[in-house]
C-alpha cells in the first residue's frame, strides 16, 4: 500500500520529499507530470506557513537549509511510521492481498526480476508488485527513505537503517557473437580489449565510473565507441557487433539462452568482481508479503553464485 495514494500523505509533504531528493523543481514535475510552477506554488505555500525557508539554490541545485533538513527528518520518520502501519494491515489478510514495492537497476529487471515475479504470482496471486527500474544509489535511497521494500543493486555502501539480504560477487566479462574473434576463449584479460572500440557505461551507472578507473591502471589504450545508462540498448548494440560491451551475465540470461550472444569472463588483477546485493528495510518494517518476495529473490541471487556466474 501506498500512504500517498491512499491519501495518509499530505500532498506538501510528498511534494517536498521528492524535491529533496531530486535537487530539481523541473525533475520533480517531471516524476509527479505536473507542471513546475505548480510543485513551486505548493513549496512556497508550505515555506510561507512555516515561515522559514527549506531550500536554498547553490550551483543550479536545491539545498536544504536547516529547517528543511529538520522538515526532511521528521517527514520520513512519518513516512515509515505510515508505512508500517499498512504492512502490519496487511498481514491481517495474510498473502492474499496487499503491495510490495521494489526498487532494481535495469540488468535485474531484464531476468533474474522477472523469475523470481513468476515464481511469486503463482503461490501469491493476489499481492501487487509495484517495480521501480532506478540506479544503483537511488533504489538504495528508496529503501533507506522508506519509499521501497525492497532494492536490488550494484556495488553500493549500504546505509545502517537498511539490511543486506543476501550478496553475490559476479565477474565482468565481454558479450560477444558466437562467430566473434573472442568466443573461443575461455576467459579474457584486460590487455586482450587493446584497439578495441568499447561502449561503456555512462556516470549514472556505477559499472561506468568502475570500469574507467581499472581500464586507467592498466594503461590500456582502448576507443571509446558510445555512453549509455540503457542496459538494453548496450545489449543491441552487441548483438549487432556494433562495439566492444562489458557486463555481467545479470540482465543477458535469454541471449545466453538461446545463442544470440556469448559471454567471456574478464579474469585480471586489476579488476576485482562486482557485487550484486539485495537490501531490505529494517525487518520489523517488512510485511509478510514483502519478506515473501525478499526470500524468493534472496534464493535466485544465491543461485547465481552457486552456478558459478
Amino acid at each position: 500500500m501506498d500512504p500517498y495514494r491512499l491519501g495518509l500523505l499530505a500532498t506538501r509533504i510528498h511534494y517536498f520529499q521528492l524535491v529533496a531528493r531530486l535537487g530539481s523543481i523541473r525533475q520533480a514535475s517531471q516524476a509527479l507530470n505536473v507542471a513546475p510552477s505548480s510543485v513551486s506554488r505548493i513549496l512556497r505555500q508550505l515555506e510561507d506557513e512555516l515561515g522559514a525557508s527549506l531550500f536554498e539554490r547553490v550551483r543550479q541545485r536545491l539545498k536544504l537549509t536547516s529547517a528543511g533538513e529538520l522538515m526532511l527528518y521528521r517527514a520520513r520518520l512519518s513516512l515509515s511510521e505510515l508505512n508500517r502501519a499498512c504492512s502490519e494491515i496487511t498481514d491481517l489478510h495474510g498473502l492474499h492481498r496487499g503491495t510490495v514495492s521494489v526498487a532494481v537497476i535495469e540488468s535485474v529487471s531484464r531476468g533474474l526480476l522477472p523469475e523470481a515475479l513468476q515464481e511469486f504470482w503463482q503461490r501469491h496471486p493476489g499481492i501487487t508488485v509495484d517495480v521501480r527500474v532506478m540506479g544503483s544509489q537511488p533504489a538504495v535511497n528508496a529503501v533507506a527513505e522508506g519509499e521501497c521494500d525492497l532494492a536490488v543493486m550494484f556495488d553500493i555502501k549500504v546505509p545502517r537503517n537498511v539490511r543486506r539480504i543476501a550478496t553475490v560477487s559476479l565477474p565482468l566479462g565481454v558479450l560477444a557473437l558466437p562467430e566473434s574473434r573472442f568466443a573461443a576463449k575461455t576467459e579474457l584479460r584486460l590487455f586482450d580489449l587493446a584497439g578495441e572500440r568499447i561502449i561503456l557505461s555512462d556516470s549514472s551507472l556505477t559499472l561506468g565510473a568502475w570500469l574507467e578507473e581499472a581500464f586507467s591502471r592498466s594503461l590500456v589504450d582502448i576507443t571509446q565507441r558510445s555512453r549509455t545508462n540503457s542496459i538494453g540498448l548496450m545489449v543491441d548494440l552487441a548483438k549487432r557487433n556494433l562495439g566492444t560491451v562489458l557486463q555481467t551475465r545479470v540482465g543477458i540470461e535469454q541471449e545466453i539462452l538461446d545463442g544470440t550472444l556469448t559471454f567471456i569472463p574478464l579474469r585480471d588483477p586489476k579488476l576485482s568482481p562486482r557485487k550484486l546485493m539485495l537490501l531490505s528495510r529494517s525487518e520489523k518494517e517488512m510485511s509478510d508479503a514483502a519478506s515473501a518476495l525478499g526470500k524468493l529473490l534472496s534464493q535466485a541471487i544465491e543461485r547465481l553464485g552457486e552456478n558459478g556466474i
